[in-house]
């Protein structure tokens, strides 16, 4: 045999076992965020509160309790989540959001929301009256590929 084909079966073989333990770690992953996501359902409560600010920052710069700091696992400490500086009654503090309900969260608005500990899962806005919508910003290229498009589009027209 070729050292060309030997060369090229052993690639074969670490690439097939490569994908064999990603799919079994994807597996074992997907049964925990299930099990976790039983326990925030658990434990979940609906609370009437204005949120202050949102933003995204560091876990130790967010004002968390210590207990959480310590709990999160060290590479994640460094990696900035969507925190939420909320009113709760009289009290001010610093909720960790659900990043699939960052963007639409209301900023200085009063809203109810589901909690689970000091993660907040679902927001539903209280006051109908939202404020005026801003355009969102778009970058130099989105602006070309828009322009782009009016322009083909209006060819088409034509």
């Amino acid at each position: 045999m070729s050292t060309g084909l030997i060369v090229a079966i052993v690639i074969a073989v670490i690439l097939i076992a490569a994908i064999v333990a990603l799919v079994i770690f994807g597996k074992k992953a997907q049964k925990k965020q299930e099990e976790q996501q039983v326990q925030l359902d658990a434990m979940k409560q609906t609370v009437s509160m204005l949120i202050i600010d949102k933003k995204r920052m560091k876990l130790n710069e967010a004002g968390l309790p210590q207990a959480v700091i310590d709990q999160t696992p060290k590479l994640l400490r460094r990696s900035k989540l969507p925190i939420l500086k909320v009113r709760v009654g009289n009290r001010v503090m610093s909720l960790i959001c659900d990043e699939k309900i960052f963007d639409k969260v209301p900023v200085k608005k009063e809203v109810k929301a589901s909690v689970s500990g000091i993660y907040v899962t679902e927001v539903k806005g209280l006051r109908a009256n939202k404020g005026p919508v801003q355009e969102e910003k778009k970058g130099f290229f989105k602006n070309l590929v828009a322009k782009a498009q009016e322009k083909a589009g209006a060819k088409m027209v034509k």
